[in-house]
């Protein structure tokens, strides 16, 4: 997925989702929606069918305010929720998360880089010499 492509709402809410899928989800309708929002209102256009539970929202919503990846203030009996960064900024904190857990990086990214396909292994290390530039 690039920068500027949008996960799709979940179609099958019976699927199994991707780890950190529906947290990516969530964060891109904050940040499209440009404003806070509200659970019920991140659910609605998350899956305009509401067969998503709102609960299941709560929870997303409140794992990533305890992550630091959206901001929350109260507005009546709710909370609104409003994103800090997008999708690809809370998937790269992930990463470096998990790095961060292993002593030893190199083989971790050693096997990182191998796994990646040509394109994004180019991708990576033409954003590495433009980072060798500054």
């Amino acid at each position: 997925m690039t920068a500027n492509d949008s996960p799709d709402p979940p179609t099958d809410t019976g699927a199994r989702r991707r780890p950190g899928q529906l947290e990516a989800q969530v964060v891109t309708v904050l940040v499209e929606a440009g404003q806070p929002l509200t659970p019920g209102e991140v659910r609605e256009r998350l899956d305009p069918s509401l067969a998503l539970s709102y609960s299941t929202v709560v929870t997303t919503l409140t794992r990533l305010y305890e992550k630091d990846a959206v901001t929350r203030h109260r507005d009546g009996r709710a909370y609104r929720y409003g994103a800090l960064d997008d999708a690809a900024a809370l998937v790269a904190r992930r990463m470096s998360h998990l790095l961060a857990a292993e002593p030893d990086h190199v083989p971790v990214l050693r096997r990182f880089v191998r796994s990646l396909n040509a394109d994004d292994e180019q991708t990576l290390r033409d954003l590495l010499n433009r980072a060798d530039e500054r």
